[in-house]
């Protein structure tokens, strides 16, 4: 498609009319348009066009100066854009499509918010919940770049030149001013640096009122902050009256028990966490009397930077998959399939190349559950990019290799564990997986953990029937394998089959598993367990201590751990999560097994309140700590996501 003429609008404009000035709405869908091909001049003389729809064409970006201020109807869906600064020049829009946009992320939905005050429905959805994000943070940023402004100007001296100093604040504001999601730092440096030019053009009028510069046209109504509304309460406030998906209930401060102080057995002070949010966002049909859908797998987002930490969750419970800022206790994304049960969620990082030839980020979600589907969800675009039908019976668990971002295993009800390759999307931003191999397992896989030292080569599993071993190596003919190893936990025996549903490397050798025997953790070393095992098919594990933990005879309470502070986390019956600092045992193992240590501490349950009463009683089935262990998550049966932070 070439440039746009006078004669193809009047086409495809309504109503039919020899005048450009004359038309209301204008489809130009489908046309293969390019952003050079909206030619401003033209498109300026549509003075009364109320409805514009530029769908399915390759539009990166759009001109600047339209001119289309009647404009209340925009659909760009199924394009390339990458900004949406450029809306504010439609200061009545009212509707906005920019779905099938894949390089548009959340930061660009809040802009929209942010920018169009007048918007009512965004990609066919109500528009308010964003809105009450976006003042949120825009309250909480306002106020944190004003006091970084009162800080900053008490240390300029006397001789210090005004204009430099108020360029450098501006500078300063936006690489030390914080807040948030790492996924909404491109949001909120873009707002911080709006607020503190807005301080710096304030002090100016102050001092120099006369010589104040004209306001620009589009600092106007389009970047008027909106009447804010209140923002997230933090537990000791009185609950938010927030829709059902997105509902937090007070809490009392935390109980803690347990915790040996440092001292001469060299463990760590008991740990300083507080409950920050508790949110029923998986409420089946958002029914906030939902106290019963069960929760079952969180993994925390890659971090985008090396050397940095993730605050974003991902959640699984029921049909939805919900992915959740714990500092703000914000649901910045959900993602619901009618008919599934969700069971597992796993992150991994992908780098893909546009069509323009930019290399872009990704980070993708896979989620799975009852019906044996994997779902390779885009989460900062919002859309599901991929279906792997993976199984014919559900899938109980799955995980990504640390070793190739790319590579997915899949565990099922089938009694089978996949090793997939998702690839990266094509140019329609579609996956097509292939099938690597097939692990054969005799009782039902039920966690997955690629060994720590060698996950390209060896995969642990935690079974119905035990602990077992795969060789994963790629370079092997077979493509169909059974188990090379099963590991036994009975002191002086090999009697295998008993339940391991908890599995995690705390570092590169040392493994927690849980469910072999009643109220105990055991902490085992990968290396000399697989050094002493010679051509034995049941190996008996060398073990290096046992954690205390709950007598209950339940199982399915998934333990995780955090390498980086050599901590062991895991959940009982009664709502408690369970602290291990094992750093001690990490740097030196005991010669011998000791009785089982004690936790470090036990977070009691908060018994927040739902329905007008406080949940008293809740099992939490999961739980995991980001790498800095700032945040916790805890997940319950009873449709209550629980996030801690640490003080």
């Amino acid at each position: 498609m070439g440039p746009l003429s006078a004669r193809l609008l009047m086409q495809r404009g309504r109503p039919k009319s020899d005048r450009l000035g004359k038309i209301r709405s204008l489809d130009l869908s489908g046309l293969e348009l390019l952003s050079e091909h909206l030619d401003p001049k033209l498109l300026c003389r549509l003075t009364q066009l109320q409805e514009l729809d530029l769908s399915n064409n390759q539009l990166e970006t759009l001109p600047d100066n339209l001119g289309l201020s009647h404009l209340r109807v925009l659909r760009c869906a199924n394009n390339q854009l990458g900004d949406v600064t450029a809306l504010c020049q439609f200061p009545k829009l009212e509707e906005l499509s920019l779905e099938g946009n894949p390089f548009l992320t959340v930061n660009d939905n809040l802009k929209v918010s942010f920018l169009l005050p007048t918007l009512r429905k965004v990609n066919g959805k109500d528009a308010s919940s964003t809105y009450s994000q976006v003042e949120n943070l825009n309250r909480e940023l306002t106020s944190r770049v004003t006091a970084h402004w009162e800080k900053f100007m008490a240390t300029l001296g006397p001789e210090e030149e005004a204009e430099k100093a108020q360029a450098d604040f501006v500078k300063s504001a936006v690489r030390d001013v914080r807040y948030g999601p790492e996924s909404l730092s491109e949001f909120t440096q873009w707002r911080v640096r709006m607020i503190s030019e807005e301080l710096v053009a304030s002090s100016r009028t102050q001092v120099h009122e006369a010589d104040s510069p004209e306001k620009p046209p589009e600092a106007g109504a389009a970047h008027k902050p909106r009447a804010r509304l209140a923002t997230l309460k933090r537990p000791d406030d009185v609950p938010l009256n927030l829709s059902p998906s997105k509902r937090a209930c007070a809490s009392p401060s935390a109980q803690v028990e347990g915790g040996p102080v440092a001292g001469s057995d060299g463990s760590q002070p008991a740990l300083k966490l507080e409950p920050l949010h508790f949110l029923q966002c998986h409420s089946k049909n958002n029914s906030p009397q939902d106290l019963e859908t069960q929760l079952w797998a969180c993994a925390f987002e890659p971090a985008w930077e090396e050397g940095a930490t993730s605050q974003t969750v991902a959640t699984c419970g029921g049909e939805a998959v919900c992915v959740i800022d714990c500092q703000t206790g914000i649901v910045l994304h959900k993602y619901k399939a009618p008919g599934e049960e969700f069971f597992s969620v796993a992150w991994t990082a992908l780098m893909v190349v546009t069509q323009a030839g930019h290399k872009k980020r990704w980070s993708v979600l896979a989620a799975a559950g009852l019906r044996g589907l994997v779902r390779l969800l885009h989460v900062r675009a919002g859309f599901c990019c991929g279906v792997i039908r993976a199984h014919k019976k559900a899938i109980a668990t799955l995980c990504f290799s640390p070793a190739h971002e790319t590579h997915l295993f899949t565990a099922s009800y089938d009694k089978r564990i996949i090793l997939w390759d998702i690839g990266v999307p094509n140019q329609d931003y579609e996956f097509q997986a292939s099938q690597l191999l097939t692990l054969d397992t005799t009782s039902i896989p039920l966690r997955l953990c690629p060994v720590a030292s060698c996950p390209d080569t060896r995969l642990l599993a935690g079974c119905e029937g035990g602990c077992c071993c795969w060789d994963v190596r790629l370079d092997q003919p077979q493509k169909r394998r059974v188990c090379e190893v099963e590991f036994v936990f009975s002191e002086g025996s090999e009697v295998s089959g008993r339940r391991v549903d908890g599995l995690a490397f705390v570092n590169e050798d040392v493994v927690a598993s849980k469910g072999s025997g009643l109220g105990t953790i055991c902490l085992w070393s990968w290396r000399q367990t697989w050094g002493g095992r010679g051509s034995q098919s049941t190996v008996a594990v060398v073990v290096l201590a046992r954690l205390q933990w709950s007598p209950t005879e339940l199982a399915y309470f998934s333990l995780s751990a955090c390498p980086d502070k050599g901590i062991v986390l895991c959940g009982d019956e009664e709502g408690n999560v369970w602290l291990y600092d094992v750093s001690n045992i990490l740097k030196q193992p005991p010669l011998l097994p000791a009785a089982p240590q004690a936790p470090t501490q036990i977070l009691k349950w908060p018994q927040p309140w739902a329905l007008g009463q406080p949940v008293t009683k809740t099992m939490v089935n999961t739980v995991v700590a980001n790498a800095s262990f700032t945040y916790l998550t805890a997940l319950t049966d009873s449709n209550i996501v629980a996030i801690w932070g640490r003080l």
